[in-house]
């Protein structure tokens, strides 16, 4: 009766700590947080990210914000909010206040439809105003600097309507767009607005059972067939380096996010445990992660916003999953529209366009643990990231990534043997061989005399054995004969 007692005992405390201990990581966020481990199961996580406040319109004394569709932050730290229902562009400052309002341009008049924007290193203002059909470049005064509105070249089929919707510019001024009805690619645009080109088509996935049937098919069959045509971009965005990371949103695509170079090449690297898409599982119902924005976050970080789920999926430079947050529903730090994400170098910004307002969420101790040890990482200080990993793995034993890290610096200092420990424990099967070989190379450099000494021992014996033996042989042969000799005398 008493052991009896006592495992329930055990039973119940056990369920009271699990209980606290989920409590704890969910603690101030109104959705589970959790992460993908190797064998693609969901897992509980500490948050990386939780919601400090919202902010709309009228708490700016501006109005409700009508449909916003993009957002940026300059330079300088101001937040620029394309309020496109309103017509307008609103400029806050860091202390979340009112800077100006834009809503017209010089010779243009009133804005139509804002569907995407951009803020260069000079404070020049893009704007890709689909309703007017332009792309609008504003300076930092006020003055139009330039507007294109007719592209021309070879290559741009005739009667072609340019209709921008996101745009963003390299440090040479270089513009990159997004527009409706370009399957082509991304298109590119010199700092005087000189068509240059269209960048990284995305591929088009082929139903060659279709095809084959297309063979066979009458004109009436194959024009109610579905057309191989590549998907558009939905967003992108651009690092100091001038790769431009863009999303689009092919249901079907194993690569909804690319890293392309200035040749248009997909160089994003995927060497994490699965692709880069997003939710790994989901329900059916619901469908896989559809990105509309992207955001680079410098040291190879990028967060990219799903706005099926409502989730933001932040990536290292080697394709990890570092953390997920964020979920579709009405309370305080959800999105029912998210359509833009930025980040202020500390804090994660979401705009809403159906609720209209602007989500901030600050970093948790495990975000900001986890942002500093990849940034550590990706810099080449592996063995400075090392006790930050360590705290991690404290908050969140089941990191993956944090063993890995560890593990990478360990065979750095050359110290394989603890390396192969963490790989195993993160499950990362190839550096796990790199370091059992080095270690298994080192034991035999080490143990080399000793082993070579042995073998000459051996050697030494063996022969000497052999040599013994076959002496004594001779000996008794010898005896043999001599004893037969000594008998035919007699």
């Amino acid at each position: 009766m008493r052991i009896k007692k006592f495992v329930t005992a055990i039973v119940l405390a056990s369920v009271l700590f699990s209980t606290a201990l989920l409590e704890a990581v969910h603690a101030g966020t109104p959705y589970e947080a959790y992460n993908y481990n190797y064998w693609e199961e969901a897992v509980a996580s500490p948050a990386a990210f939780v919601p400090s406040r919202a902010v709309s319109g009228q708490d700016l004394g501006i109005g409700p914000f009508v449909e916003p569709n993009d957002m940026v932050i300059g330079h300088d730290g101001s937040i620029y909010v394309a309020d496109t229902g309103n017509k307008r562009i609103v400029v806050i400052n860091a202390q979340w206040e009112v800077e100006r309002i834009i809503d017209s341009a010089p010779g243009i008049g009133e804005f139509g439809t804002i569907s995407g924007i951009f803020v260069d290193a000079d404070g020049d203002l893009y704007i890709a105003d689909s309703g007017l059909s332009k792309l609008i470049v504003l300076s930092k005064t006020g003055e139009v600097r330039l507007v294109i509105d007719k592209p021309q070249s070879d290559i741009i089929a005739a009667g072609f309507k340019f209709t921008p919707t996101k745009v963003a510019v390299d440090e040479a001024k270089r513009m990159y767009v997004v527009a409706n009805g370009v399957f082509e690619g991304i298109m590119q645009f010199d700092a005087d607005g000189s068509f240059l080109g269209y960048i990284g088509t995305n591929e088009v996935k082929r139903d060659y059972y279709e095809i084959f049937w297309r063979l066979f098919s009458t004109k009436e069959q194959r024009s109610q067939m579905v057309l191989f045509i590549p998907t558009e971009f939905s967003n992108l965005d651009i690092d100091h380096k001038g790769f431009v990371y863009a999303t689009n949103i092919d249901l079907n695509s194993l690569t909804p996010i690319k890293r392309l170079n200035p040749s248009g090449e997909d160089v994003l690297k995927r060497y994490g445990y699965f692709e880069v898409r997003g939710d790994i599982r989901y329900r059916t119902s619901v469908g896989p992660s559809i990105f509309v924005d992207i955001k680079y976050l410098g040291d190879g970080l990028y967060s990219a916003l799903d706005s099926n789920q409502g989730k933001v999926f932040t990536y290292d430079a080697e394709g990890n999953l570092l953390f997920i947050y964020g979920m579709l529903a009405n309370q305080a730090g959800t999105f029912k529209t998210p359509v833009a994400i930025e980040y202020d170098g500390e804090n994660q910004l979401v705009l809403d366009r159906a609720k209209g307002n602007i989500n901030v969420f600050k970093p948790t101790k495990f975000g900001k643990l986890v942002l500093q040890a990849s940034r550590l990482h990706y810099n080449g200080y592996s063995e400075e990231a090392v006790p930050i990993w360590q705290q991690v793995l404290d908050l969140n034993s089941n990191y993956d990534i944090a063993y890995i890290g560890i593990g990478r610096s360990l065979v750095l200092a050359k110290q394989n043997e603890e390396a192969i420990f963490y790989f195993k424990q993160g499950m990362e099967r190839d550096q796990y061989s790199v370091a059992y070989k080095r270690y298994r190379r080192e034991e035999m450099k080490e143990q080399f005399s000793t082993i070579m000494t042995t073998i000459v021992i051996l050697v030494i014996v063996t022969a000497g054995l052999m040599i013994w033996r076959k002496l004594r042989r001779n000996r008794r042969k010898a005896a043999v004969s001599h004893s037969v000799g000594r008998d035919q005398a007699l």
